[in-house]
């Protein structure tokens, strides 16, 4: 075994002459790709089970299996299953996995694209994974992660609250205790127990009314749109503010939680403070919604509920919230007139007047509508009801399994498993399913449903397991198999004459294996599993290549892609083998016999675990017959040395391993694949893994201004958490960038809590680009590891300041009439607003649409040119009242930003010889609200147009075109710098014009 050669610290490191060193490192057997399932049975064929699903070995590691009598049921479990495994994303070294609600991006999602609306449900359906570190990455997201920053406090994204896990309700607490019960695992939480205390202290702060002592909440932000109550106020959709059972719940079952956890932690007295909080609750519930028979909204400036019963009043069950005695609540889920349907239930009764009132003219109702996510919440609820709570003559277990068996048949299409967003409770059809958005959509639980209430694993709080199943009397057999349970396997087995799994008649339960109970018949019984065993501690690798945001850095290129596909697909965390929505690369109608995958990292890291999924469609993109992985070294691509591969040759969905031993330092891999007819290859993804060395945590700063010709100073820190010999950092930068330490980068010891901070000394070539904020990497490794390094980044931007920018080629602070030496476009058709000077502004004016753009009497600088304007006042008109910015060489050749004051937001329009070039606009749309004494500016440099605000005295960038894409720098440095206004009748006015260049 060879070690990490000592490299010297001192000396300056150019990246791009040493990007591609090997780094040798001891050869050692490669991490897991999926924890091991220990010791169980294998009565059930699990191939057979799972069907045709890419990359079953995940599944095999993962999930408990099941078989039933009722084919519906169980398809739709497995069915299920891919469906969570679909919305598993790694978003990067930050925060690791999350669970995504749509498997495509949406504009008002969290960073990385989580939304905390069904995330309990999320955390619920997850809790029976063998592998933690999904939820526990997710956990961390939302409780300390991006999901916990602050976000705007707008219309669009929740005017009432500031940060993400506050977004929706969200029931984190509660769902994170019912994720211990399973894994056994409580320090986990007790770690965390202040960040669990925030989240529900939060609600407090922005929901709660103090006076009645409930929670509060907007129906939209219950992601209960278009509600029967909502109806019943003037803003349909944000309206209907009120007391919930939703929310209220939520904080019940969370402040029963966090009690829980503080009694573990010891401090009895908080614990007693909280379910005296709860205990205040449940009674103020039972005061004011609860109206004799149903717990219903009541509006916030009301003291009644309203008339109309919705589903969400069973929520509290979900809790074990209300008293025994209001069971009769249950009757109406199986009244006609109530919330039966044939595939509901109905998400309002239908008694009710506004039963169905617009749900067919659009997404998205919740007034009749069946939605999984209510109709998951109601069988949990119906499950505590019928095995927690005294008998009662309302439901039984005969109106769970009936309800659940419609629950999974709703979930079809075209006669195969499908989940959207809202179906149809009459009509077998999905009512709300947006192509390209709602396939496979994860927002409510089902495996959960069968595992918990179906065959009753009722997980405990102690080491325990409840075992109550709900299943049909009549059904003659069932399995559960190897469900990962406070880390043992535990299988349940019912089988009546004994022919269906050959272990003899009767009920039996084995752990790890081994037969612990055995009974006549199905009954309520606990199981003692003794202690929880220490367990194997699973690295947390990183993926180095991932990129969820697909821009910046790690880039992906390719010699070919088909126009349906991205190269940016094979690294945005995703993994899935769908066509619509699709996240892949593929060569279909490639001209290519042999096509190439690049990635860039932007900084070296060390490569040693690359993983590919391959995809095939078995039509025309097939698995490759020969693939080579690759690197740049000198500007020659070179198969990387020490490779070995599992499988040997490639295989079709399944995770293909090369392992790179020893690991190498490299910026940029490729992959290339090719077929033996030449045929088109595709590629899901695309993984580069690194294991880090769990005794160093290695810090950066998260960014670090720059510009071309900088050379600036930045530290990293690695602390150890344990005592490591022989601590090395190395700060790895962009090509044609060094890096110099100018303090010490190694040491031989450091101790358990020390720290080893290094000042590094950047210099930034004058011609760098940068808008794609390119990296800084610091990788901290010991002497002693075994191929294990620890690393951290820095994100490099330019910071506009208009001081950057010292020549000024023009500035027009309108004291004077100088229109007559603007030449003035028309980007569209439209005629010339009215424009005036006078009082130190321009202000066009206009009686019905106008639209005009003044263009400067100089020209740009290729080095880079600010335009800088200075609103006065906009009209407020509809929908046109906007600004434009950038660069016009004509009516027909033109590169503007925008921004709407009507829409608050902004973009840019590109056209170029009248053609509009949409690839070259940086998407649609960024957020922004102008407020007096605000200055706009738009950045032409790079190639780009990016747009910034100024506001408070500092620039913030808000939008970014990729202009190149459509207009070659030296083209676009000689249009005219220019300022337009399009507004409809009003009138707006400025009342600066400056543009600087550099």
């Amino acid at each position: 075994m060879s070690r990490f050669v000592r490299l010297a610290a001192a000396v300056a490191v150019s990246t791009l002459a040493v990007a591609m060193a090997a780094v040798p490192a001891y050869a050692s057997e490669p991490q897991p790709v999926y924890p091991a399932t220990g010791n169980g049975t294998a009565f059930l064929d699990h191939r057979a089970l799972l069907g045709d699903v890419p990359e079953p070995a995940w599944y095999e590691a993962n999930i408990p299996f099941v078989d039933l009598p009722d084919r519906e049921i169980r398809d739709t479990y497995y069915y299920r299953w891919r469906t969570f495994k679909e919305a598993l994303k790694y978003t990067g070294p930050e925060d690791g996995w999350i669970v995504t609600e749509f498997l495509g991006p949406v504009g008002y999602s969290a960073p990385n694209g989580g939304i905390n609306a069904a995330a309990g449900h999320h955390v619920y359906e997850g809790r029976w994974l063998r592998d933690p570190r999904y939820l526990d990455d997710y956990l961390d997201y939302w409780l300390s992660g991006s999901g916990s920053q602050a976000k705007p406090a707008t219309e669009g994204l929740n005017k009432n609250t500031t940060d993400w896990a506050h977004q929706y309700s969200f029931w984190a607490v509660d769902a994170a205790v019912a994720r211990a019960e399973v894994t056994g695992d409580w320090r986990f939480l007790l770690d965390r127990l202040p960040r669990l205390r925030k989240q529900y202290e939060g609600w407090k702060k922005s929901n709660f009314d103090r006076t009645r002592g409930l929670y509060w909440q907007t129906p939209v932000w219950d992601a209960m749109e278009f509600t029967a109550g909502s109806y019943q106020t003037a803003d349909p959709y944000h309206g209907g503010d009120g007391f919930r059972p939703t929310l209220n719940a939520y904080q019940y079952g969370d402040a029963k939680a966090l009690a829980m956890l503080l009694r573990r932690a010891g401090d009895d007295a908080g614990a007693a403070k909280l379910d005296r909080e709860a205990a205040a609750l449940s009674r103020n519930l039972e005061r004011q919604l609860w109206d004799g028979d149903f717990y219903k909204h009541v509006q916030r400036d009301a003291t009644t509920p309203i008339d109309d019963r919705e589903l969400m009043g069973y929520v509290p069950w979900y809790f074990h919230m209300p008293p025994a005695a209001n069971a009769k609540a249950w009757a109406q889920l199986t009244d006609p007139q109530g919330f039966a349907a044939a595939y509901g239930p109905t998400t309002t009764e239908r008694r009710s007047p506004w039963f169905m009132h617009e749900a067919l003219d659009g997404c998205c109702r919740w007034d009749g509508p069946s939605w999984p996510y209510a109709t998951s919440q109601t069988l949990t609820a119906l499950s505590n009801q019928l095995l927690d709570y005294p008998a009662q003559p309302y439901v039984d277990s005969e109106d769970f399994n009936t309800l659940l068996r419609g629950y999974a048949l709703t979930q079809r299409k075209n006669g195969r498993p499908y989940v959207a967003e809202a179906h149809h409770p009459d009509e077998d059809r999905w009512i709300y399913d947006g192509r390209g958005h709602s396939e496979d959509y994860n927002h409510s639980t089902f495996t959960d449903i069968v595992l918990s209430g179906l065959f009753g694993i009722r997980a405990q709080p102690d080491n325990s397991v409840r075992i109550a199943p709900l299943a049909p009397a009549g059904w003659d057999h069932y399995a559960v198999e190897n469900v990962p349970y406070h880390g043992h396997n535990l299988t349940v087995l019912w089988d009546k004459t004994g022919s269906a799994y050959g272990r003899g008649s009767g009920f039996r339960v084995y752990v790890d294996g081994v037969l612990t109970e055995q009974r006549d018949a199905p009954g309520d019984i606990r199981v003692k599993l003794g202690v929880r065993p220490a367990g194997e501690n699973l690295p947390a690798p990183v993926d180095d290549a991932a990129n969820p945001a697909e821009s910046g850095y790690p880039a992906a290129r390719a010699s070919y892609t088909w126009s349906g596909d991205k190269a940016a697909d094979a690294i945005d965390g995703q993994n899935f083998h769908l066509d619509v929505p699709a996240t892949r690369w593929t060569t279909w109608q490639s001209p290519n016999r042999t096509d190439w995958l690049e990635v860039d990292l932007g900084a070296a890291s060390v490569v040693s675990d690359v993983r590919l999924d391959f995809y095939d469609d078995g039509g025309g993109v097939r698995t490759p017959d020969t693939v080579a992985l690759q690197y740049e070294k000198a500007g020659v691509w070179q198969d990387v040395p020490g490779q070995r591969r599992d499988p040997a040759t490639p295989a079709a969905r399944a995770v293909n391993r090369i392992v790179v031993d020893p690991p190498i330092r490299t910026d940029r891999l490729r992959v290339v694949a090719a077929r033996a007819d030449g045929g088109a290859v595709g590629i899901t993804a695309l993984q580069s893994w690194r294991r880090p060395d769990n005794r160093l945590r290695v810090e950066m700063p998260a960014a670090l201004s720059v510009d071309g010709g900088d050379t600036v100073r930045v530290k990293s820190r690695v602390t150890a958490t344990a005592a490591t010999p022989d601590v090395r950092v190395e700060l790895e930068v962009p090509r044609g960038w060094t890096a110099t330490p100018v303090t010490a980068a190694s040491t031989a010891l450091l101790a358990a809590g020390d720290t080893l901070t290094t000042t590094w000394k950047v210099t930034v070539p004058a011609d760098a680009r940068l808008t794609d904020r390119l990296p800084l990497r610091a990788l901290a490794r010991s002497g002693k590891a075994l191929g294990r390094v620890s690393s951290a980044i820095t994100r490099t931007a330019y910071q506009f300041d208009p001081a950057d920018y010292a020549t000024v080629a023009w500035d027009d602070d309108f004291t004077t009439d100088r229109l007559g030496e603007y030449r003035v476009d028309h980007p569209v058709a439209e005629p010339s607003p009215a424009l005036s000077v006078s009082g130190g502004a321009l202000t066009a004016t206009a009686t019905g649409r106008a639209f005009a753009v003044l263009a400067a009497p100089v020209r740009g600088d290729a080095r880079g040119t600010a335009v800088i304007v200075e609103p006065s006042r906009f009209s407020g008109a509809s929908p046109e009242d906007s600004l434009f910015l950038g660069a016009s060489a004509g009516s027909r050749d033109n590169a503007l930003a925008w921004y709407n004051n009507f829409h608050g937001s902004s973009g840019a329009d590109v056209q170029v010889g009248g053609a509009s070039r949409s690839e070259a606009t940086g998407g649609c749309c960024a957020a922004y609200r102008w407020e007096a004494g605000d200055r706009i500016a738009v950045l032409l440099r790079w190639g780009r147009l990016t747009t910034w605000v100024e506001h408070e005295g500092a620039w913030t960038q808000i939008h970014d075109a990729p202009v190149s894409a459509a207009v070659d720098e030296v083209t676009l440095a000689g249009w005219s710098p220019a300022f337009g206004v399009r507004l409809d009748p009003g009138s707006l006015a400025v009342g600066r014009f400056t543009v600087r260049t550099r």
